[in-house]
């Protein structure tokens, strides 16, 4: 774990990733489908089961050691398996009926998390953990998919006051702006390939509980992007 790190850093990280957990597991419990729902306690206790072996992960210095390892150690353990499984859901019509079965409401409300998320990390940027590149100072402007998310939500889902094409647009620019801090997060972190921030290189997410960003909150918002980009392009058609 980071020394000298105000607790309330670790711990609001921690509950947001619980928040996370329980925003997609809100969703598969309100899916069209009644296998998805049925097993939607199982796919809980593997998302539970993959945060505990990145805890253990984490706890046994696997990331903050081999830095000068390449491929990087954090690549090949957090982003690629994450990846690996959201091209898996997409490439199979078992996987498709799964995407096509989640409402699209719970996965906007999804987004809410990403707000705290940038608060953490603004946090750990004046506790030098990160750049200040990754934060709503810098390069970083992910909170605004955040603050709009519940408007988007109700006002578009709930209300249809705002068209799918505009909800549409949203998701796009938001699956960009993800997009962005992702790749300045992985570029600014200590490996063979960083590019950024060598005056204070992003060493958080290989650090408990900060490595669930990129091995957890950042995957789900993934998907819950590119599933409701396909469940509006759908409609749109």
């Amino acid at each position: 774990m980071l020394e000298n790190l105000p607790i309330y850093i670790p711990i609001i990280f921690g509950l947001t990733t619980v928040l996370a957990l329980l925003f997609f597991f809100w969703a598969i419990q309100k899916s069209n489908l009644q296998s998805v729902r049925q097993n939607s306690t199982k796919i809980l206790i593997g998302l539970i089961l993959w945060l505990a072996i990145q805890v253990v992960l984490t706890l046994q210095n696997v990331y903050s050691a081999n830095i000068d390892f390449f491929p990087p150690t954090i690549l090949l353990t957090e982003i690629l398996p994450a990846l690996f499984t959201i091209i898996g859901l997409f490439s199979t019509q078992r996987g498709l009926r799964f995407i096509d079965s989640l409402p699209l409401i719970n996965l906007t409300y999804l987004n809410i998390v990403r707000v705290p998320v940038e608060l953490v990390l603004f946090w750990l940027f004046l506790n030098k953990a990160v750049p200040e590149l990754m934060t709503f100072e810098g390069r970083n402007f992910d909170i605004l998919a955040g603050i709009s998310a519940p408007i988007i939500a109700y006002f578009g889902l709930t209300k249809g006051k705002i068209s799918r094409e505009v909800i549409l647009l949203w998701n796009f620019i938001c699956l960009l702006l993800l997009i962005n801090i992702v790749i300045n997060a992985f570029l600014s972190a200590p490996s063979p390939i960083q590019k950024f921030a060598f005056e204070q290189p992003n060493i958080a997410i290989l650090h408990f509980p900060f490595s669930w960003l990129p091995t957890f909150i950042v995957p789900i918002v993934l998907f819950g992007h590119l599933t409701s980009i396909r469940q509006l392009w759908k409609h749109k058609n």
